[in-house]
């Protein structure tokens, strides 16, 4: 997924969230992981950086102040797609370069926080990675944008936008955190 500077070299089409947007469907998405999972006491949110972890960082502030009590958080630092990996294990699989999640994920039901979902490597890479360090009872995905176009079997469980998209389009979210501004664009 292009960053915002990358973004800046190509033609914008629409803007699909604008900063109202994106906080209705982080709140939305936070009531829903709090509806499946039945409270929050067995749930870590693990984002996936960048954008993931700040995601991440905003659905725990909303569940928080819904739940009226902190709920656990991490996050995981992967390369984006193994194909633009500049470094990679010996098996050509994604590098996990850094893992913030300092509770013990065994028997703790997992949601995995990405900003876009597109060809599903990341989502495995990171799946992989919380497998090393524990053995959870499950791992959900909340994503911000579904664009579709799998190259894997994997689906979010929970999806702030479904945005069809061809192959040459592209999905830039910025948020305030990197880009200096919340919104969420396609472009080509």
């Amino acid at each position: 997924m292009p960053t915002k500077k990358e973004a800046d070299n190509l033609t914008k089409k629409a803007t699909l969230l604008d900063p109202a947007g994106m906080n209705r469907a982080l709140t939305r998405i936070a009531h829903e992981i709090i509806e499946r999972n039945e409270g929050i006491d067995e749930v870590i949110l693990v984002g996936i950086k960048t954008r993931g972890a700040y995601l991440a960082k905003r659905l725990a502030l909303k569940i928080n102040a819904i739940e009226k009590k902190e709920i656990r958080a991490g996050e995981l630092d992967i390369s984006l797609y193994r194909d633009d990996l500049s470094a990679k294990t010996a098996n050509g699989e994604a590098l996990v370069k850094q893992v913030d999640i300092t509770d013990d994920v065994t028997n703790q039901k997992i949601v995995l926080v990405d900003d876009v979902l597109y060809t599903g490597r990341t989502v495995r890479a990171a799946m992989d990675a919380v497998m090393d360090i524990g053995r959870p009872s499950q791992i959900q995905l909340a994503v911000l944008v579904d664009r579709g176009h799998r190259e894997l079997p994997i689906r979010a469980d929970f999806v702030g936008k479904n945005i069809p998209t061809a192959s040459n389009e592209r999905i830039v979210v910025s948020m305030t955190e990197v880009d200096d501004e919340d919104q969420v664009g396609i472009y080509e």
